[in-house]
């Protein structure tokens, strides 16, 4: 049952965010809460000590103050902030962090740039309408980082501490 949470949840998550954000510009806190909720409570149930349990936290923190901080400046969406931190809750402290943030700020910025050249394309004109794509049309609109987000937890994810346990739990070790 473990196994089954900490291979669906936080995929699962990466994924809707992602959708949610492309569609309707918005990633919904309860994504972030249960990202969070979740790891509270799976991770002490996997034998994960709690110096190490203190640290998964202490990363969403650090990358929560960061993040409010672009937030504040304009320079990041609130959902983008939170969906961050919840996120680096689940990675932890360690090197899988710098890899989820750099793969992430690459996917960001080559979304950014392919989002740029649609709108300016006449192809936005002809496509703007459609209700997948409307969000993505509009040359007013931000970019739905939540896309990359998603891409980048979702890259990182096979080498988490949480998904290492699963893996060696079902390998029988």
């Amino acid at each position: 049952m473990l196994e089954a949470l900490i291979f669906v949840v936080f995929p699962f998550c990466m994924v809707f965010a992602a959708l949610s954000d492309m569609l309707s510009m918005t990633i919904a806190n309860r994504v972030s809460l249960l990202l969070v909720g979740v790891f509270a409570v799976v991770a002490p149930l996997t034998g994960m000590d709690w110096v190490a349990y203190g640290w998964h936290f202490a990363a969403g923190a650090l990358v929560l103050s960061v993040t409010f901080s672009l937030f504040a400046l304009g320079g990041m969406g609130g959902g983008d902030a939170k969906l961050m931190s919840a996120t680096a809750v689940w990675i932890g402290f360690n090197f899988q962090l710098l890899e989820y943030l750099v793969f992430s700020s690459f996917i960001g910025g080559v979304l950014t740039l392919a989002l740029l050249s649609y709108r300016n394309s006449t192809l936005a004109l002809y496509t703007g309408q459609n209700m997948f794509l409307r969000h993505l049309a509009n040359s007013k609109g931000g970019v739905p980082y939540g896309i990359a987000l998603g891409i980048g937890g979702l890259i990182v994810y096979p080498s988490t501490p949480l998904m290492i346990w699963s893996l060696g739990r079902l390998a029988g070790q």
